[in-house]
């Protein structure tokens, strides 16, 4: 498999305050890297980044293509998906128009339908609930539908940012092995964002560990895991 995501020195402010301070990673197609780092060292920051939602500095190359200086509505279209901390999801509107939503961008309606049935399979809670307005979803529920949203634009690469949050143990587990699921069947690449290290060490093959906007330690997942650093501030043991 071929690289499908290149960074390189890549920062990234609000307004006058830096937040990322010339970060390299690297993502190859299909495959899932997570962000690890304690609160405000520039995680969710790193995949606004990639969206076009921050002012950044760099080179972001997504496919061989530029896209650093584009609108966040043409990364989407050029296959990027964005689920955002909070889920932001449309809670006055029913799950089923939620996924809509989601395709929207996609011409073929009989597409939109088909992918709305793909989704209902990977999450058939979601199709219990089609009819239900996404407000008064659960928690877990309204997590689903944020992923299940953002794969209707068939995108080639998800960013998750923080998936587990608020979530109980149980609904998280869940939530992964669909995740894992996914990225199997779809070939879906996931930049995942996540507090618990554990878990994203768990799903993802390459961790990058950030701290006040820096990357300090890359590497494949299990050598993350055997490293004394992230194992006493991350891991807990």
């Amino acid at each position: 498999m071929g690289e499908l995501l290149k960074v390189e020195g890549l920062h990234a402010s609000y307004g006058a305050v830096p937040v990322l301070h010339g970060i390299d990673l690297a993502l190859e197609e299909g495959a899932i890297a997570t962000l690890l780092g304690a609160n405000g060292a520039g995680k969710t920051t790193t995949l606004r980044a990639l969206c076009g939602m921050v002012k950044t500095k760099g080179a972001i190359r997504f496919d061989g293509s530029a896209i650093e200086g584009r609108s966040t509505e043409d990364i989407a279209r050029m296959g990027i998906a964005h689920v955002p901390d909070g889920r932001g999801t449309f809670l006055h509107l029913t799950t089923e128009e939620n996924l809509r939503i989601g395709g929207y961008a996609r011409a073929d309606r009989r597409a939109v339908g088909e992918g709305i049935e793909r989704m209902y399979g990977y999450f058939p809670k979601l199709k219990e609930r089609s009819q239900q307005q996404a407000g008064t979803l659960s928690g877990g529920e309204q997590q689903m539908l944020a992923v299940a949203r953002a794969l209707m634009s068939r995108p080639r690469l998800l960013l998750l940012d923080e998936p587990s949050f608020g979530l109980a143990p149980l609904v998280v587990a869940h939530i992964f092995e669909i995740l894992r699921a996914i990225n199997r069947d779809e070939k879906v690449a996931i930049l995942l964002v996540e507090q618990n290290a554990a878990l994203a060490l768990e799903l993802a093959e390459h961790a990058y560990l950030l701290e006040t906007g820096r990357i300090v330690i890359d590497g494949a997942s299990a050598a993350m895991r055997a490293n004394e650093t992230v194992r006493r501030s991350y891991l807990g043991y």
